[in-house]
């Protein structure tokens, strides 16, 4: 463990103004607070806040953020409080402090839902100090390095949640080389024969080559030198995962793969800069499109370099950096450099970025999402992408993610050019929408008064706030389409009983529904969030559909106990007339599936648990659901003739959902409530009969069964 008198060494290094009493008591608190605590390896707790701390010395960053790695986990694991870190170290550390503690108690790697909701809170723990990230990066990194002592369960959960989520982070932040260490860590864990492979390989291209990187780092110092260039050269191999990810990327193998070498040049000024460009193009012939002037335009976290791949010795392709002192910098902490300190004051470097200006733009876009799957779409469409930077006519510059179309173009400009857009041009030539844009193009939108997004965008954008925006128009277009739709819906669940649907029935019944109006109604009717029954038993509850003779749910099936109650299988929905068995579930009764369903064979090793039994015989009432998987043409009163159609089938649409949009056709989703067997043969023979019916089918899904299973 690093004793507190060399970890301010490593911080008088770079700040030799650092508060010196201040670090070694968060040293002797953290001490005294981790005292008797062990990791899994069998070392002294405290060694892990210590070896964090260090990592940040690394970045040169200030006195508070250095405490607060030595404090960042008393809150949650000692019995130090927010009151007494803050008496002791002040607020803005106990405010550190707290943000990282509640950073760690965040489960970024559960479901989708939590997931979202996650992120939204760390990005608001984000955006009030940036520093937190600091340190629960830096807390990651440590404890992926020591990760061998956790159990292999523990140990793959981590290096998941490391791989999709705290390295892309590190990259968005600039923090290169954290990011890149951190996934190959992962990497080790996730996938150690295919690193391993790697490695070997390399050691093999070793001795057939010789080490390659020497003699082409001298052959680039010899060039800078003959144009009088004074620069560092600096040279490596790129990480194992690094490596896999192009071989992945690009379907081939290691012996095929070429750039695995990257080369850096680090000059004392600008003009250098590109006055080594210069040279080494000369000596070496520049590999087409793989140039990039992130110094003209530079990346949104401070980023900037001149990326060349040039062919060097026997063909091979190398990368080269070509980048400032001061840029260097940037490059290695990105954000971080905000914090800095050379010579015991905040290093003034002219590339950093602003903190607070980084996350809000970062953030922007995000704060219109309401669902949580549109919110974690547009998070990782932020953080896992490069950039690409196009040219409005002005010659206004654009950044979007790689990948991105015109439509994207658009949305970047203003949200009613996006709406509006009808075509593009890209370099002047009339393009599709789903083009994907290259670096440098100037873009021009052509729009068109009336025009609306189309459902069909949603496949051709790529970055969240296109998404957004083309989210909400479709909402405006979904609400007087599902008004449409809610207005059939109504008729037929009214002539159901008899009754006609009239502007002043459906007023009563918003009303008595707590709506504020007949458009909402029949909005939320045509959207599913209400059915028909609901609508009508609002005005007429004494109206039921079953008839007096029909048989009860409750004894519906014959073979249960007196004291057994059932629910049917969501992954076969059994009806009446289909031959059926039950599956025992402690403290839940009994789930009944249809005898051919194939998630009965997680049950085949445990016989005690089925139940032979069979449907009541005589008319049971229309309350069992069935989902239909239809495709019908997308044409004007189709939608609304289908659902007529199954209303005079007397079968009622409980649910209805668009599982695919195309220009020509809507693939539907629909839950029907039936009688039995054959009154689903009836309706699935009626629908197959009507000429805008495409197809038509019984949608059964095993993997519904998977939240009725202990």
């Amino acid at each position: 463990m690093i004793a507190a008198d060399d970890l301010i060494a490593l911080v008088r290094n770079y700040n030799p103004k650092t508060n010196e009493a201040l670090i070694r008591s968060a040293y002797d608190y953290g001490r005294n607070m981790h005292e008797g605590q062990f990791r899994r390896s069998g070392e002294p707790y405290f060694m892990h806040p210590v070896a964090v701390a260090a990592i940040l010395t690394e970045q040169r960053l200030d006195d508070a953020t250095i405490v607060t790695a030595l404090l960042h986990d008393t809150i949650e694991d000692t019995k130090a409080s927010f009151a007494e870190v803050e008496k002791l170290f002040g607020g803005e550390i106990a405010e550190l402090v707290d943000g990282v503690t509640k950073l760690t108690n965040l489960q970024l790697s559960s479901t989708e839902t939590q997931q979202a909701e996650n992120f939204r809170k760390l990005f608001m723990a984000m955006s009030k100090d940036l520093r937190v990230i600091l340190v629960k990066l830096a807390d990651r990194l440590h404890n992926m390095r020591t990760i061998k002592a956790m159990k292999p369960e523990k140990q793959v959960k981590k290096a998941r949640e490391t791989m999709d989520i705290y390295a892309p982070l590190a990259g968005r932040m600039g923090m290169q080389w954290m990011r890149e260490e951190l996934e190959d860590l992962a990497f080790k864990v996730l996938n150690p024969e295919g690193r391993a492979s790697i490695m070997r390989r390399f050691i093999m291209l070793q001795k057939e080559t010789g080490d390659v990187i020497p003699r082409i780092t001298g052959d680039m110092r010899t060039e800078l030198d003959k144009a009088g260039i004074e620069a560092q050269v600096l040279g490596r191999a790129k990480k194992p995962y690094s490596i896999w990810r192009k071989m992945q990327e690009k379907g081939m193998g290691f012996s095929r793969l070429s750039d695995i070498y990257g080369f850096r040049v680090i000059t004392s000024g600008e003009m250098d800069c590109y006055r080594a460009l210069g040279a080494i193009h000369q000596r070496w012939r520049a590999v087409p499109g793989r140039f990039k002037d992130y110094i003209s335009q530079p990346k949104s976290n401070g980023y900037r370099s001149i990326h060349t791949t040039v062919s060097g010795r026997d063909g091979k392709r190398v990368e080269v950096q070509i980048r400032t002192q001061a840029m260097h910098d940037v490059a290695e902490t990105g954000v971080a450099a905000h914090w800095s300190y050379r010579d015991g004051v905040r290093s003034e470097n002219p590339f950093a970025v602003d903190p607070a200006k980084w996350i809000s733009g970062l953030t922007e876009q995000f704060t219109s999402e309401e669902d949580h799957e549109d919110f974690l779409e547009a998070v990782k469409l932020e953080m896992y992408t490069d950039k690409v930077f196009c040219f409005t006519p002005k010659g206004e510059v654009v950044k979007l993610p790689k990948g991105a179309t015109p439509i994207d173009f658009a949305y970047a400009i203003h949200t009613r050019i996006g709406n509006a857009c009808v075509g593009a041009k890209v370099d002047t030539m009339r393009v599709p929408l789903w083009t994907r844009l290259k670096n440098g193009q100037s873009v021009e939108i052509i729009t068109a008064e009336g025009q609306t997004p189309q459902a069909t965008w949603l496949d051709i954008a790529t970055t969240g706030k296109a998404k957004t925006a083309i989210r909400r128009a479709l909402r405006v277009v979904d609400r007087q389409r599902f008004s449409k739709l809610g207005r059939e819906l109504a008729r037929a669940a009214f002539d159901h009983v008899g009754k006609k649907a009239t502007d002043k029935a459906l007023d009563t019944a918003a009303k008595r529904l707590r709506l504020p109006d007949r458009d909402e109604l029949l909005a939320r009717l045509g959207s599913a969030e209400l059915t028909g029954r609901e609508v009508v038993q609002a005005i007429y509850p004494d109206l039921a559909p079953v008839k007096a003779d029909a048989i009860d749910r409750a004894r519906a099936v014959i073979g249960l106990s007196p004291e057994q109650s059932f629910e049917r299988a969501p992954c076969c929905q059994p009806l009446p007339g289909e031959r059926i068995v039950g599956i025992t579930f402690r403290g839940r009764g009994v789930v009944v599936h249809a005898i051919d369903c194939e998630a009965l064979a997680a049950y085949e090793d445990q016989p005690e648990r089925w139940l032979d039994l069979h449907w009541h015989s005589g008319p049971h009432p229309a309350i069992y659901a069935a989902t239909l998987d239809v495709t019908i043409g997308n044409d004007a009163g189709v939608l609304g003739r289908i659902c007529t159609l199954i209303g005079e089938q007397k079968a009622n649409i409980s649910n209805l959902v668009f599982v695919d949009r195309k220009p020509d056709f809507f693939r539907l989703s629909i839950d029907v409530d039936l009688r039995d067997a054959e009154h689903l043969h009836s309706l699935v023979t009626a629908l197959e009969a009507e000429s805008d019916v495409a197809a038509v089918s019984r949608l059964r899904d095993p993997a519904r069964l998977n939240a009725q299973r202990n």
